[in-house]
């Protein structure tokens, strides 16, 4: 049995501890939902879950749900628990096999919503359901971390009936298994950089009325060139030089294609999607929308607390060998890896203005948890709390980042070299305006050979690489580097070999840590 840190205590005393902090569980025994005093999280290996109200509390027999108790949104609003307290219930349900007394499976809609044949197979590995825990695809080198090839997710197959034709380009979009490690401090950076994006709109908006004639800025968000944006003074948009973004400026960091906003969507949307598992914040409390005869299958405070252990996983850090000549390589090819430019778009370093994680997320769109559906978002210090290791300090409340991105979207594609651009199937509209803000270009599909800057800052251990992950070697995924990084690729390849193995080596020494504290 394993009890959070913090929470109980140990000893003979502990059952009597239970029932001394009023431990309260609502719904029929398959479905339990902790609502009162302070957290009860406890969790048996193998999926297995124990609660007691007492010193001889209820126990169910044989077969059981992985997941037997679920948490209220409530508790979490009422400061009674703290982060280590939500990362460690948040690890329960990323690491839970779910099955169907849990409502694992969706067997009447597909993952868009849609009614589903229902002789179609309820569970298949290309189109979804396709796993049965988050860990089972994000494990490399622990729970949370990157995938092998064998877990790569078919993107937008699982909207698809009948589903067997899935794993064809002109339905899906093969792609590898991110790593969240570090995604807390990457979901932050994405927000800064929104609003900044955001005041310069504004401020074009105000001044083009002011003037009575259009005005045209540049897009800058720390640091990073976004294009131009121009407003007429009747308020609408020209959105035709804008780069690398959405139409609404809003800087999504989740999903290869930046299409996701925030921790909380890519955790609703993934738990529809690869396991047929519905949150009553995006499908309604007490519906029943796949018919599996399960309703409420993960409350409001399940989805936060999963967002915050995916938030408050350790930072990817550097980690040197032994050897010397190792570490004189990386010394080297940090220096060569900027002096070929690959830090232009994989930026080595950012300022956060404020050291805090919150959640939710104020750019999240409808479906998910809102800033105004809580009393005042949960929230914590990223420099002091969290897993291993963590973001470092700098003056005014501020903290360093390091990710080796710049969370815009590229095209490595050319004439010569099309390996990033093997996708068919747009993942979205690149549209977005406030009301009565829009122009008259329409709304189009995002660019299919377009992808995010890479995160580097775990790449020494999260291989294989590449959006389909079919690249075994770094000096490979280099190899495919056309378009915009072009220039690039070609003076690596101009180099000695001793320093293209040297700037290799550099890249090799970040990673996710073996282990955590």
């Amino acid at each position: 049995m394993y009890i959070p840190k913090g929470i109980l205590g140990s000893g003979p005393g502990k059952w009597k501890r239970i029932h001394e902090r009023g431990l309260t569980m609502i719904g029929n025994p398959e479905r339990r939902v902790l609502t009162r005093a302070r957290a009860l999280i406890v969790a048996a290996s193998g999926g297995t879950m124990l609660m007691g109200m007492g010193a001889d509390g209820p126990v169910t027999i044989g077969e059981r749900p992985a997941v037997e108790m679920h948490l209220d949104q409530s508790m979490i609003d009422s400061g009674l628990l703290d982060v280590d307290e939500l990362f460690h219930f948040g690890e329960i349900l990323f690491d839970a096999r779910f099955n169907s007394l849990d409502g694992q499976g969706r067997p009447a809609t597909t993952g868009g919503g849609a009614p589903r044949d229902p002789d179609e197979p309820e569970f298949i590995r290309t189109s979804a359901p396709d796993s049965n825990a988050c860990a089972g695809c994000h494990s490399q080198p622990r729970s949370g971390g990157a995938g092998d090839f064998v877990v790569n997710v078919f993107v937008l197959a699982q909207t698809l009936d009948p589903v067997t034709f899935s794993v064809h380009p002109d339905f899906s979009n093969e792609r590898n298994t991110l790593g969240m490690n570090g995604s807390g401090p990457i979901e932050m950076l994405a927000r800064e950089m929104t609003d900044e994006l955001l005041a310069t709109r504004d401020r074009c908006a105000s001044e083009a009325a002011r003037l009575g004639i259009p005005v045209t800025k540049t897009l800058l968000a720390k640091g990073v060139f976004f294009g131009q944006i121009t407003i007429m003074p009747d308020g609408m948009i020209d959105p035709s030089e804008i780069e690398g973004v959405d139409w609404d400026l809003i800087i999504k960091p989740f999903h290869q294609k930046g299409a996701v906003v925030s921790l909380r969507e890519f955790t609703n949307n993934a738990m529809n999607h690869h396991h047929g598992m519905q949150s009553v914040e995006r499908f309604g409390t007490d519906t029943d929308p796949d018919m599996d005869g399960m309703p409420n299958e993960l409350t409001v405070g399940d989805i936060t607390a999963t967002t915050i252990y995916q938030a408050a996983l350790d930072t990817p850090t550097r980690v040197f060998p032994d050897e010397p000549q190792r570490r004189r390589a990386i010394r080297r090819g940090n220096r060569f890896f900027r002096a070929i430019g690959c830090a232009e778009c994989h930026v080595t370093n950012y300022y956060l203005d404020n050291r805090y994680f919150t959640e939710p997320n104020p750019y999240n769109p409808a479906g998910n948890l809102q800033v105004d559906d809580v009393p005042e978002p949960f929230r914590f210090n990223m420099t002091t709390e969290g897993v291993g290791t963590r973001l470092r300090k700098a003056p005014g409340g501020r903290a360093v980042l390091r990710p080796f991105t710049d969370l815009k979207r590229h095209d490595l594609t050319d004439e010569d070299l099309t390996h990033f651009g093997n996708e068919r199937v747009p993942q979205g509209m690149i549209n977005g305006f406030a009301p009565a803000s829009e122009f008259t270009i329409a709304p189009f599909p995002r660019p299919t050979q377009q992808f995010l800057t890479r995160k580097l800052w775990d790449v020494g251990n999260t291989g294989p690489y590449g959006h389909r992950g079919d690249l075994t070697t770094i000096t490979e995924a280099v190899y495919y580097h056309g378009g915009e990084a072009r220039a690039s690729r070609e003076a690596f390849f101009a180099m000695p070999q001793a320093d293209q193995a040297a700037i290799v080596e550099f890249l090799k020494s970040m990673q996710v840590a073996d282990e955590v504290d």
